[in-house]
């Protein structure tokens, strides 16, 4: 029986890279249906509105989507696509695996980690006072009469973290590693100075932690990770963290690897799980088949695992990683100059991924 997919093209190079994205997954023998729905800017200046209510229940009804990037409007317009979907849903872990493959360019070769990030809390949960206002006012009020001064001309964000929301992403990061045979754990924490908050997401990752006496498990305070993982990465595993902390240290693991054109992601719930690269839509590139497809390809790759196709997922980043090693048929950001004549597009290089696949039967 075929499974089911939501299909979202997004915007900008979205729609390129998820055809080309599309393709490979299919060329895996998978029996993949698609139910194509649109999302982002191009959605939202045709109709009014860049999150339509039957992605919403497309999404629900199919529990699995693979989504191509989407812009967000700078100071106006509408709030991102990513954060409506992940509060809409409930996608309370992202995964972003940061892997060097050979034949990339990186001072960090034996890179090869994980980092699951929490979603829905933290300085992201949008709860925020601007400066000048009544309520920004009422809340310096109350933070005086608690002992706490605050600047008049100060803004104000609120940093929710909950012993819920804690268990359930730690608990998400055991049971990756378990599941693909990773056997270390790092929760990263500024425990030190935010007692109440990172120390509350510390205490209940030690706690979880006593269920899995399979991985091996050890904390880090954030900056000291940071400083690590640029010396020594071959250490690493898997790496849990906050919100905040985990949306910058998986940009600097996608540096580390060769950029975000090789920097995958799901965002995974209870209910549903969403697909996406971690880069942007790219919007001067629109139409001009030149981005590289592979952090989108490398989610359909997490998205097979998803689905319980491990074993072409696996055939899939093969495929993959045996183009990036060859250099010869990749854009032009995996060239060992960006100006190489040899660069092919976007549609080529699934082409070659194809090529592989077929080869590897």
């Amino acid at each position: 029986m075929a499974h089911r997919v939501t299909l979202i093209p997004g915007d900008g190079t979205g729609p390129e890279l998820v055809e080309a994205t599309r393709r490979v997954l299919e060329a895996t023998g998978v029996e993949l249906s698609w139910d194509r729905h649109e999302a982002g800017l191009d959605e939202y200046e045709e109709h009014g509105n860049p999150f339509p209510e039957e992605t919403l229940a497309a999404l629900r009804r199919n529990r699995v989507g693979i989504k191509g990037p989407t812009t967000t409007p700078v100071g106006t317009g509408f709030r991102s696509v990513n954060v409506l979907l992940r509060k809409e849903l409930d996608l309370y872990a992202c995964i972003r695996p940061c892997k060097a493959y050979e034949g990339v360019r990186t001072r960090f070769p034996q890179t090869d980690l994980v980092i699951v990030r929490e979603n829905t809390e933290d300085l992201y949960a949008g709860i925020e006072f601007e400066r000048g206002t009544e309520e920004n006012a009422r809340v310096r009020e109350l933070l005086s009469q608690l002992g706490s001064r605050v600047r008049e001309d100060a803004g104000m964000s609120i940093k929710p973290i909950s012993e819920f929301g804690s268990e359930r992403i730690v608990r998400a990061a055991f049971d990756y590693a378990r599941a693909n045979g990773r056997g270390k754990l790092t929760a990263a924490h500024k425990a030190n100075i935010m007692k109440f908050t990172d120390g509350l997401f510390l205490e209940v990752a030690c706690r979880v932690a006593e269920d899995y006496p399979d991985i091996e498990f050890e904390d880090r305070i954030i900056d000291n990770l940071c400083n690590q993982l640029v010396s020594r990465p071959e250490e690493y595993d898997v790496i849990v963290l906050p919100n905040l902390y985990g949306d910058i240290v998986s940009d600097l693991g996608a540096g580390m690897i060769g950029g975000l054109g090789l920097a995958p992601g799901g965002n995974i719930g209870s209910e549903a799980a969403v697909f996406e690269a971690t880069h942007g839509s790219a919007p001067k590139y629109k139409g001009q088949n030149k981005v590289n497809p592979a952090a989108l390809m490398l989610s359909g790759v997490l998205m097979l695992r998803h689905l319980g196709e491990r074993e072409a997922g696996d055939r899939l980043e093969a495929a993959i990683a045996e183009v990036i090693r060859k250099g010869e048929k990749v854009t032009y950001d995996l060239k060992p100059s960006r100006d190489d004549p040899t660069a092919v597009g976007t549609s080529q290089f699934a082409d070659a991924v194809i090529e592989e696949l077929s080869a590897s039967r």
